[in-house]
């Protein structure tokens, strides 16, 4: 499979432009990306409220305009952050592409943070925190990042929801002026695109201000071995089981994302079949590699009747300890390629998934000849290599386990 490869075009500011055309649909779309994930933030909550507030009110127009003019054209607007990176995104039709890039260049470039959308974002965001925190799923996830990275490692650290009642405009105001600069940025542009689109997706760009290219060092995990989290009235524990490992570049990222597969990425998976089927004791089980910017980690999942917890552990536990003492068959082996296989084809059925995987390839510094290598690899994996790595890295004494319910 060949993997569709991105146009480079540089700004006069240094920003970068990757385009990919694709006429079929008749619609683009552009993404600005913001190295400006949470984990960047100095002031709790300052990273969220920044680039979910960037339209709340611009130079020329106000929220409900900017709402207006997007809907009347039938464009799509997104904004999405994780610990690394924020990503506005805006979808059209090619024929109001001018339109849309218009919103696009104010919202971007041009916000204004009015004080009293702030301070509603602030309140409405403050409540709902406090109500996914009377949830345990929500709980467990706070919970494993803390004990996999540490209490104040920025891949763990969580804040109290009272932290919103301090947080200001002006905190929003500095942190965009810091991390929404030309050196923390890169867009992707794709589908029915014309060098209008493009000239116009550079003229935003070059407006960017130049600040300070963001660097840091991020701490080594302290992970906590074990860890638990009482939720009066709860009837499951929601278990999470990982340990941290390394980012998309380290070489054994690929080999540790089949045995994530393996384990419990499909549902006939190894943690499906023993929790689920053999005992009864989930509706569903995972596992998965996450990729963070500096980091990543392995994890196991599962929420199961309380009366099962401890049971349930062992049992995840087990089957860690199965896949590292023998190579799995030639049967499973193809079951797992296959599943990746089949991600990745349904991933790229269409060009806004195109965008999706060169988004993050670039974000984890490389291009989609990753994905081209990834398939090899994948096609050409032997079991025995699948163990060897899982042995040297799913250490069942150096896992982490959390247990909220």
């Amino acid at each position: 499979m060949r993997v569709p490869h991105t146009t480079l075009h540089t700004c006069a500011n240094g920003t970068r432009l990757y385009t990919m055309h694709n006429s079929k649909q008749g619609v683009i779309r552009v993404s600005f990306i913001f190295r400006a994930g949470t984990s960047w933030q100095s002031v709790p909550f300052s990273a969220s409220a920044t680039i979910n507030t960037l339209s709340e009110g611009t130079e020329r127009f106000s929220a409900l305009e900017i709402a207006e003019r997007l809907d009347f054209v039938g464009s799509y607007f997104d904004a999405n952050i994780d610990r690394d990176w924020a990503v506005l995104t805006y979808c059209s039709l090619s024929k109001f592409a001018t339109e849309t890039f218009e919103i696009a260049e104010q919202v971007v470039l041009h916000p204004t943070f009015p004080e009293k959308e702030i301070e509603v974002y602030c309140a409405k965001r403050k409540e709902q925190l406090i109500v996914q925190r009377s949830k345990p799923d929500h709980l467990s996830r706070e919970l494993f990042g803390k004990s996999l990275f540490g209490a104040e490692h920025p891949y763990g650290i969580t804040s109290p929801a009272e932290a919103y009642d301090s947080l200001c405009r002006g905190d929003v105001e500095e942190f965009y002026r810091t991390h929404y600069t030309a050196e923390n940025c890169f867009a992707v542009l794709c589908g029915d695109i014309t060098d209008e689109h493009i000239a116009r997706t550079m003229a935003i760009l070059e407006q960017l201000p130049h600040g300070t290219t963001l660097e840091r060092t991020i701490p080594a995990p302290a992970p906590q071995h074990f860890a638990t989290l009482n939720v009066e009235g709860a009837v499951q524990s929601c278990l999470k089981i990982g340990t941290p490992l390394f980012p998309r570049t380290h070489p054994d990222f690929i080999p540790m994302q089949m045995v994530a597969t393996a384990m419990g990425g499909y549902f006939g998976s190894r943690l499906m079949q023993n929790l689920r089927e053999r005992h009864g004791y989930t509706y569903g089980a995972y596992s998965a590699m996450i990729n963070l910017d500096q980091s990543g980690y392995f994890v196991m999942s599962a929420d199961v009747a309380s009366d099962y917890t401890e049971a349930a552990i062992e049992e995840m536990i087990h089957e860690v300890e199965r896949f590292c003492s023998k190579p799995m068959d030639e049967r499973e082996l193809q079951m797992v390629k296959n599943i990746i296989f089949g991600d990745v084809m349904r991933i790229f059925d269409g060009p806004f998934g195109v965008a999706d995987v060169t988004i993050e390839n670039i974000q984890n510094g490389t291009d989609n000849g990753y994905t081209e290598r990834l398939l090899h690899q994948v096609a050409t994996a032997q079991a025995s290599h699948l163990q060897e790595v899982a042995s040297k890295w799913l250490i069942p004494s150096n896992l982490t386990t959390t247990i909220v319910g």
